[in-house]
């Protein structure tokens, strides 16, 4: 939290003071009026309210009017908001090594629970394409703000077979995209790209446009994984990967587990189409100190603090 005029916090701290000197000089002088019209001591103590709910009453109090008082410095609160037009394509790798199931069940499956998290991370109103790619890159569904039909798409992502086009995913998922806004794609592969174009190329190309690339990989080299059917290693590219995400001024995550995976995407879903924005919070005090100082009176009230 920060305030837009801090100068001003001198004036609450003052006006904060003012009223703990106040509050405790009435205090005081109710404390003597009982003292002169009792006849016994003890029957003013015995009458007295414990300390406790009377040192809680002048706390919520002393906070109330801190809260109220320091709307005047204008509080400025750092909250999370939807990316306005944020526009994110799911690029899904289905190249025949998605059949490991190094991550339970299988690679392919957990990245479609990640792909569910991640639609389930994003704000109403935020758009979501995915491409899928093996041998070549095939569009699944265009970038749009109904999730449920997102979701639906994803049973429609073909099953693992083929090669990887790394390339070829990126330049199709760039195509989607509109030529402004705020715009990023989530490339999620677990080979080596072995088809198409070269994809640092291609990403070279979609940081040239503006657009936002992060880079989730699947599994680890030298983990003894083949691919299945053949006798070929289901190695992965992080050089590329890294290399990707640098030019597209995003960032590589490593996913070795399902749960990894997932909580990969969902920390995703939260760089990519939300944003933190600084907001005024004068309001908010305001009337929050408000409320607090009529609640700490009602409660002074209550406890017998107040005649």
């Amino acid at each position: 939290m920060t305030f837009a005029h801090p100068e001003r916090l001198a004036i609450v701290l003052l006006l904060v003071a003012a009223f703990a000197l106040v509050y405790r000089s009435i205090e005081r002088g109710a404390s003597q009026q009982a003292y002169v019209y009792s006849s016994l001591a003890f029957a003013t103590a015995a009458m007295r309210p414990s300390r406790w709910p009377a040192v809680a009453v002048y706390a919520a109090l002393l906070l109330g009017v801190a809260a109220l008082t320091s709307a005047l410095a204008a509080p400025r609160l750092l909250v999370r908001v939807p990316v306005k037009d944020g526009i994110v394509m799911l690029c899904i790798d289905t190249s025949g090594s998605m059949r490991a199931t190094d991550l339970v069940p299988s690679r392919a499956e957990a990245a479609r629970a990640a792909a569910l998290t991640f639609l389930g991370a994003v704000p109403p109103g935020a758009r979501i394409g995915i491409v899928s790619f093996a041998s070549e890159a095939v569009l699944v569904q265009q970038p749009t703000a109904d999730l449920d039909a997102a979701r639906s798409a994803l049973d429609r992502v073909p099953p693992p077979n083929g090669a990887t086009a790394i390339g070829d995913a990126l330049s199709l998922a760039v195509a989607q995209l509109p030529r402004r806004g705020t715009r990023a794609i989530v490339l999620l592969t677990d080979g080596v790209n072995n088809r198409g174009s070269d994809p640092v190329s291609a990403a070279r190309q979609a940081a040239l446009d503006g657009v936002t690339i992060h880079t989730v990989g699947v599994g680890t080299n030298g983990s003894g994984q083949l691919i299945p059917g053949t006798t070929e290693p289901a190695d992965l590219d992080e050089e590329t990967l890294r290399a990707i995400a640098d030019l597209g001024h995003g960032t590589y995550v490593a996913a070795k587990d399902a749960g990894g995976l997932a909580s990969a995407f969902r920390n995703l879903a939260g760089s990519t189409v939300w944003e933190a924005r600084k907001v005024d919070g004068s309001t908010l005090f305001a009337a929050s100190g408000g409320v607090m100082v009529i609640v700490a009176f009602l409660a002074g009230f209550a406890v017998g603090k107040w005649p």
